[in-house]
C-alpha cells in the first residue's frame, strides 16, 4: 500500500505542476470544481485535488487460498480474514487521506486480473488455487467457478461493500429465463438489499439465433422462426 501510495502521489504532483493550456479539454468544459476560474496559464493543482487517487485490490480470494488453503467461499475462517484484511486496507487508506487532506479511496479494480497472474506464474509457477487459472478472482468475489447458492453468495460479499468507498459491485449469475420466475428474481434483489449490497447486479443468459437474428434467451425453439 504504501509503494502505491508513493506512486499516486509522486504521479498527483507532476500532474499538478501543469497549467491550463497542458489540459486544454479537461480544463476548458467547467467539469472540474473551480476550474472555470482558472486562465489559460494557471497550474491546476488547486483544481486537480477535487479528485480521488484510487488504491485498488485484486485477488482476495486466491491470497485466502495462500493463506489457509480455503478461499472465503469455502470456510468461516478464510471469511473473518477477509474482512480483517480489507478492514485495515480500509483504515490505513482512510487515515492517508486525513493526513494529505487528499481522497485516497479503496476500490475493486478489473484490469490487472489476467496480467498479474500471468507475471506471477512466471515468477512463482501455477499454485492449485492461487495462480493456477487465466485470472486473479476481482475484488473480494467469490470465485465464480465455485458453486455455491445466489443467497450464500450475497451474504459473504456484502460487508465488503461497507468497506470499499470508492465503488463496489456483486454479481449473480442465472442460467435460466427471469421472466419465468419473477418470485425468485424478487428474492434475489430482496436479499441484495437486506444484506446491504450498494451495487448489485443479476446476469442472465442472452442467446442469439444464428439464422433469423433473434436475440433473448432461447430455451429449446427459437420464439421468433420456430426452429
Amino acid at each position: 500500500i504504501d509503494l502505491v501510495i508513493r506512486q499516486l502521489m509522486h504521479r498527483f504532483k507532476i500532474q499538478c505542476s501543469k497549467v491550463v493550456r497542458n489540459y486544454p479539454f479537461l480544463m476548458g468544459q467547467g467539469i472540474w470544481i473551480d476550474s472555470e476560474n482558472l486562465n489559460i496559464n494557471d497550474q491546476v493543482g488547486e483544481v486537480l485535488k477535487n479528485g480521488t487517487l484510487s488504491v485498488g485490490f485484486i485477488g482476495l480470494a486466491e491470497t485466502l487460498v495462500a493463506l489457509t488453503g480455503k478461499h472465503h467461499g469455502e470456510s468461516e475462517e478464510s471469511r473473518k480474514l477477509g474482512l480483517e484484511i480489507i478492514t485495515h486496507m480500509r483504515k490505513y487508506l482512510d487515515d492517508e487521506s486525513e493526513k494529505t487532506g487528499l481522497n485516497l479511496l479503496a476500490t475493486p479494480a478489473e484490469g490487472l486480473s489476467g496480467r498479474f497472474v500471468r507475471i506471477d506464474q512466471k515468477r512463482f509457477g501455477k499454485i492449485p488455487g492461487v495462480t493456477d487459472r487465466e485470472y486473479y478472482t476481482n475484488s473480494f468475489h467469490v470465485p465464480v467457478y465455485y458453486p455455491i447458492s445466489a443467497f450464500e453468495k450475497i451474504r459473504i460479499e456484502a460487508p465488503y461493500h461497507a468497506l470499499t468507498n470508492a465503488g463496489h459491485i456483486s454479481y449473480v449469475e442465472l442460467d435460466g429465463d427471469t421472466a419465468k420466475n419473477p418470485e425468485a428474481f424478487e428474492a434475489v434483489i430482496r436479499c441484495m438489499k437486506e444484506s446491504g449490497i450498494g451495487y448489485g447486479s443479476v446476469n442472465h443468459p442472452v442467446d442469439r439465433d444464428p439464422v433469423c437474428g433473434f436475440t433473448g434467451v432461447i430455451d429449446d425453439v427459437c420464439p421468433r422462426c420456430g426452429r
